[in-house]
């Protein structure tokens, strides 16, 4: 299992023009888990602008803009339902071309609201991330722009709408704002190991306040107003948000205050997984010489993630990274990670025809969205069934996290039976789960015990 945090890529967004230039004064930089109480704060204005809005920046690190509040209005957009929006446990995937249809995407977002408890909408604060695959900048801005509408209180975006699916459930569940407040749930925008680009797939899937995927009385309740839905609401005058740069972006609606926070995860990720493993012992691993491994990114989200795990806290080379720049198309692969389309990593571990070095002793490669892993050895292949009963047999031992002892283990019914071995042997609660997606299987399971 790779447990990878967040960091950003260099490319920047591509959005609406700069406003012009606002005068700044020095001030402390605040924490990385407090929202910034400075704010970026443009001219006000009560009714929608004619011409497209500019682009607005949140505050450098450190200044504060001084201007007036923006003011926005909520708009009632007529629509009408589309087919075929049911979202399963992995959420709706189409293709790019179908999310791009006037509405589609607006249908969906406006239904997910509807769907929930008043409360996890009106003054809340959600989540809107992603694996950065293409289409996913536009969807994080018509999300913030609909969030306002409904009366969220903030969205928070990784910058560069980056955030694996693991490390959302782990912002939902241990972010915490200036005032207190935390995420009572997320859009993640992947279709996971899927293809992207302008003629590949996209996706959508609401997680809860648990940090799980939203059960199935949810996801119904979804596709029942998506097969109704006749209007959605989205504040057409905010201006889009740079979502490159970290900080707070605020403005005033007709229920009050609404934030666009831009951080960088990984350094609430990286905080909960050493509190998780035991990064000194790991450290130790890496700098010895009789070890080396490599991290395939399939150009995915973990790439963002790499260097600031593995090489700043972790000590190891960058030469061990391989294809660890997040790209929209994934650099024209395909991110599911296995023999077959992880072919430069696996050659590098001399499974290749073509390998003619000495490989390392480990290697590792996540999929798109970085909540599934391939894990390979020196010439040979990890089933994935088998690094699950090998975690399980050695937690207790060797991950701190468990060091008190496992609850029980879980795994999906098409899997090897490995596991069940373990659970047999250290006498744990097992589980067998009727479905194949693998964060469902996790909180299904945390659930049950």
């Amino acid at each position: 299992m790779i447990l990878l945090g967040s960091s950003s890529p260099s490319t920047p967004a591509i959005i609406a023009p700069r406003p012009r230039r606002l005068r700044h004064r020095t001030t402390t930089p605040s924490l990385p888990h407090s929202r910034s109480p400075h704010r970026h704060l443009v001219l006000a204005s009560s009714s929608p602008a004619p011409t497209p809005r500019p682009l607005a920046r949140a505050h450098r690190p450190g200044a504060v803009a001084t201007a007036a509040e923006m003011v926005f209005s909520v708009t009632k957009k007529e629509t009408k339902p589309y087919e075929g929006q049911k979202p399963g446990t992995s959420g709706l995937r189409k293709k790019v071309t179908v999310f791009q249809q006037p509405h589609y995407l607006a249908n969906f977002v406006q239904s997910t609201f509807n769907a929930l408890p008043a409360d996890q909408v009106k003054g809340a604060t959600i989540v809107v991330s992603g694996d950065g695959r293409y289409f996913s900048k536009d969807a994080v801005q018509i999300i913030a722009k609909m969030a306002a509408a409904n009366g969220v209180r903030r969205v928070w975006v990784g910058q560069d709408s980056l955030l694996s699916t693991p490390a959302v459930s782990a912002i939902i569940r241990e972010r915490i704002s200036a005032d207190g407040a935390k995420a009572t749930g997320a859009f993640i925008l992947t279709a996971s190991h899927n293809p992207g680009g302008p003629t590949e797939d996209f996706g959508i899937k609401y997680n809860m306040g648990n940090g799980g995927p939203a059960p199935e009385s949810v996801t119904d309740k979804i596709f029942s107003n998506t097969k109704t839905i006749t209007e959605y609401l989205i504040a057409e005058d905010l201006p889009n948000v740079d979502i490159s740069v970290i900080g707070v972006t605020s403005f005033t609606g007709p229920e009050g205050p609404f934030d666009v926070d831009v951080f960088d995860s990984a350094t609430d990720y990286i905080k909960l997984m050493k509190t998780i493993f035991d990064f000194e012992s790991i450290k130790k691993l890496l700098a010895s010489p009789k070890f080396s491994f490599c991290f395939d990114g399939l150009h995915g989200v973990a790439g963002a993630y790499a260097k600031r795990m593995f090489v700043d806290e972790l000590g190891a080379s960058e030469s061990s990274l391989l294809n660890c720049v997040p790209k929209e198309d994934f650099g024209g692969g395909h991110p599911d990670p296995n023999l077959t389309y992880a072919k430069e990593l696996v050659d590098r571990m001399g499974l290749g025809k073509t390998s003619n070095v000495e490989p390392p002793e480990f290697g590792a490669a996540a999929d798109g969205d970085a909540d599934r892993n391939m894990v390979l050895g020196k010439r040979f292949f990890v089933t994935p069934s088998d690094s699950v009963a090998i975690i399980a047999a050695n937690a207790v031992q060797s991950i701190p996290y468990f060091a008190s002892g496992l609850k029980g283990v879980a795994r999906s019914m098409p899997t090897s039976a490995a596991l069940d071995v373990v659970a047999k042997n250290l006498n744990l609660k097992f589980f067998e789960v009727k479905c194949y997606d693998h964060q469902s299987l996790y909180f299904k399971y945390r659930t049950d015990i």
